[in-house]
């Protein structure tokens, strides 16, 4: 983990920033004289809004988080109302739970509010918080949503100096084909499954059961997703069960040893979530197990009992998306790799118009969404290629296409450097080789939606950056076409 590149110190920043916002944010409730439940309640909501929103620009950020209590508070006050009212709380949470997953079809914005609304309702069971407790927890949750806020858009604007990775929209569709749409009755399914299992399990910690349902189907678009990104969750708290035995059980919530390793905890999980869901999830329950410590309730059993609702909630998830409406990962996959194609050839037609003599041709906003759909990409595969998948033709095949696609991306980007040389001049034969190209994606995923160049009168130049340029086209060409075998073998996976 703390040996993976960090270009630009992005991840190692915006942990350090997680760590003095939350800081501040607890500090500042404990100043007011707010209770310690609610002081946890204010800690939890300023990581969830500087983990959870990821709009594309700071002003949109912004405005999220304000939106964050307007959903937050009517949420928190419906768990505290039906604390003693089971079938009721159930079956509301429910009813949460199935709106957060749906209104990730509105983006960033739609992900961020529907995650908050969830915890929400989350920390009302884990702190048992009842109606009286609310102007505490509210006046919480707003003072540490502010102090996070100075933090983030103040003092430490990351994103000011650094842009963040570039946000991709969701995958479209219309009714049930839109995967939004099927997560939320998948995840409102698999939560039922948790919760009525988890109840069995423990009459007063069987929330554990819901959140780990719930948290496996953030940021996953396939059946296959879903179940690696369970088994790296069960993993992660596995682990972080053992350090807890080892660190804060013997703390016994020693308030200054607590708050020093809590800060520890916040660190990786920022630092570890672009990086490794496994280690996320062992920093998490580090934490968690810590504030159990601080409320005084921690002992041996009360991990173990973490495990088995973990073990639950991931198999909850697990016969959610393979009996509800599943989506294979050969759809996603299929739909993912498409879209970074399209953003291949756009790379390539903007440079070559750059090259030629277009001033207003750019081709760095598409070279930065290529990278971020890359990612998607990568993540789609993530189960063909997990060391345990017994698939080994289709792990050959993906592993290929992951290769293959990082060929055509280290080919764009030594594309775009070369069109952003103000020197170089254009080359008569980049119009050939720049429509091979277009010939290649349309081969692959079929018409393109515009024409990359018009036809050049004029002898051939010989600038060295037109060269460069042309070796550039002619590599990217070369992994397109070799990219035709494995995504027409098989469509990749059927999973």
């Amino acid at each position: 983990m703390f040996m993976a590149p960090d270009p630009g110190l992005f991840r190692l920043r915006i942990a350090l920033r997680a760590v003095l916002g939350i800081g501040l944010a607890v500090s500042v409730s404990e100043l007011a004289g707010l209770s310690l439940p609610a002081s946890i309640t204010g800690g939890l909501a300023a990581l969830l809004a500087l983990f959870t929103i990821g709009d594309p620009t700071v002003r949109d950020q912004a405005v999220t988080t304000a939106l964050l209590p307007v959903v937050g508070f009517p949420v928190l006050a419906l768990a505290t109302a039906l604390h003693g009212v089971p079938a009721l709380r159930d079956a509301t949470w429910l009813a949460v739970i199935f709106c957060g997953v749906y209104a990730r079809r509105w983006g960033p914005r739609g992900h961020a509010l529907g995650i908050f609304a969830f915890m929400m309702f989350f920390t009302a069971q884990f702190l048992h918080a009842v109606p009286d407790q609310l102007p505490q927890l509210y006046a919480a949750v707003a003072l540490s949503l502010a102090a996070s806020s100075v933090v983030r858009f103040g003092a430490w604007c990351v994103e000011r100096r650094t842009p963040p990775p570039v946000p991709t929209a969701p995958l479209d569709g219309r009714g049930l084909a839109r995967p939004a749409t099927r997560q939320a009755f998948q995840a409102t399914a698999a939560c039922a499954f948790a919760l009525t299992a988890g109840q069995l399990l423990s009459h007063d910690r069987w929330y554990w059961a819901v959140g780990t349902a719930w948290w496996i189907f953030v940021n996953t678009a396939s059946r296959g997703e879903t179940l690696v990104r369970g088994f790296r969750r069960v993993l992660g708290t596995g682990t972080g069960i053992v350090a807890g035995l080892l660190i804060a059980v013997p703390l016994h919530g020693a308030p200054a040893a607590t708050a020093v390793l809590v800060a520890v905890s916040v660190f990786g999980i920022f630092y570890a979530a672009p990086l490794s869901y496994s280690w996320m999830m062992f920093w998490v329950t580090v934490m968690a197990g810590l504030l159990y410590g601080l409320l005084g309730v921690l002992h041996p059993g009360l991990l173990g009992l973490r495990l088995a609702e973990t073990g639950v909630g991931a198999l909850g998830a697990a016969l959610a998306v393979a009996l509800i409406l599943p989506i294979t990962t050969h759809a996603v996959t299929d739909r993912w790799v498409e879209r970074a194609l399209h953003a291949v050839h756009a790379c390539a037609a903007a440079a070559a118009a750059r090259l030629a003599g277009d001033a207003a041709a750019d081709p760095a906003p598409h070279t930065a969404e290529l990278e971020a759909l890359l990612g998607r990409v990568r993540m789609a595969l993530a189960p063909l290629v997990h060391p345990l998948t017994p698939m080994r033709a289709r792990k050959g095949r993906a592993r290929q296409v992951l290769v293959l696609l990082d060929d055509c991306a280290r080919e764009v980007r030594g594309l775009a450097a070369v069109a952003a040389d103000p020197d170089a001049s254009h080359d008569a034969r980049l119009t050939a080789a720049c429509r091979r190209v277009e010939t290649a994606v349309e081969s692959l995923v079929g018409a393109v939606p515009e024409r990359a160049l018009s036809a050049h009168q004029g002898a051939p130049g010989h600038h060295p950056g037109a060269e460069q340029a042309l070796a550039h086209l002619h590599g990217l060409e070369r992994a397109l076409v070799a990219l035709a075998t494995p995504l027409r073998g098989s469509r990749l996976a059927r999973v």
